[in-house]
Parts: structure tokens; C-alpha cells; sequence
């Protein structure tokens, strides 16, 4: 029912745009067009110059994990691999380059175990959950599932024996 009410409301718009497009003059859409193009650009540019490092980083990792080979994820457990990936790659673990240097992963923290498995540092966790959230990741990024993903797949098994060494 919903789809019958929003196709007769864009095609009401639709026809009143049309309407008053055929009886405006083709100077004055022309001007109205370019002034909207300009101002559109001044905005796109503003927005991309303060933002753009927020805007263009998903889409464009979304689009390298593509590069991966990452087959029959959901948009969560793309938004949730796209974290962990962000974290690594802020600490210096991780990298689409292999020819970059990357730290050794043997020296992660605390906190960025605890980041890297999506656990809350400053709550009390158990083994039980420590074990699902690192089931959960691995699900996702195991290398028999995709061989590509090996060098991630280590970093969650190490992040996870930092974090059940500070448990016990």
C-alpha cells in the first residue's frame, strides 16, 4: 500500500515540475540551471574540504575489500570488518600495500585488542564473550574463506590471546 501511496506522490512532483518547466522560458531555466550548478559545486566542495576524509573513507575501503575478494557479506558485517580494518591500519598493522613496512604485531595493546575484537575496554568480560566476539570476526575474515585476508585473520588471533591473558 505504501508503494502505491509514494508512487502517486513522486508522480504528483513529477508532473507539476513538468508543468512549470514547459511554461517557463528556456533563458530563465538556463540561468536558474547554471546558478544552481555553481552554487551545487561551491557546496560540494566545501563539504568534501571539511568532510571528505569522513565521506570518502568507507566507500572507498567497501570498494578495496571488493579488490579482496570478499564474497556473501552483509552490510553489517562489511561496516564491522571496515572497523577493524580502520583500527588496524591507524596502529600501523595493516596495510592494502604489502610492499609498505608494517609493525610487528606482536606488540599489540590492550586497548587495541579490545578495539580490534569490538569488545568495551572499560566493561568486565568474559571468556565466554571474548571467545564469541573472536568467532564472529573470524567468520568473516578466515583465511579458508578467503585466503587474501591471512595476515588480518593472525592480528584477531593475537588479539584475542592479549585480551584472555588479561582476563586470567
Amino acid at each position: 500500500m505504501n508503494i502505491i501511496i509514494y508512487t502517486l506522490i513522486i508522480l504528483g512532483i513529477s508532473y507539476f515540475l513538468l508543468k512549470l518547466i514547459v511554461n517557463t522560458s528556456s533563458k530563465k531555466i538556463s540561468k536558474n540551471l547554471r546558478k544552481l550548478i555553481f552554487f551545487g559545486s561551491i557546496g560540494l566542495a566545501v563539504l568534501f574540504a571539511f568532510g571528505g576524509k569522513f565521506l570518502l573513507s568507507l566507500p572507498l575501503t567497501l570498494l578495496s575489500l571488493a579488490i579482496v575478494k570478499l564474497k556473501g557479506f552483509s552490510v553489517f558485517q562489511l561496516i564491522a570488518l571496515f572497523r577493524l580494518i580502520q583500527t588496524l591500519r591507524n596502529s600501523g598493522r595493516f596495510s592494502f600495500n604489502k610492499s609498505q613496512n608494517i609493525k610487528n604485531s606482536s606488540s599489540l595493546s590492550l586497548e587495541e585488542s579490545y578495539k580490534i575484537l569490538n569488545l568495551d575496554i572499560n566493561k568486565k568480560v568474559t571468556k565466554d564473550e571474548v571467545n564469541k566476539a573472536y568467532i564472529n570476526i573470524q567468520k568473516k575474515i578466515h583465511p579458508d574463506i578467503s585466503p587474501e585476508t591471512a595476515r588480518l585473520s593472525t592480528i584477531v588471533n593475537e588479539a584475542k590471546e592479549v585480551v584472555l591473558k588479561n582476563i586470567s
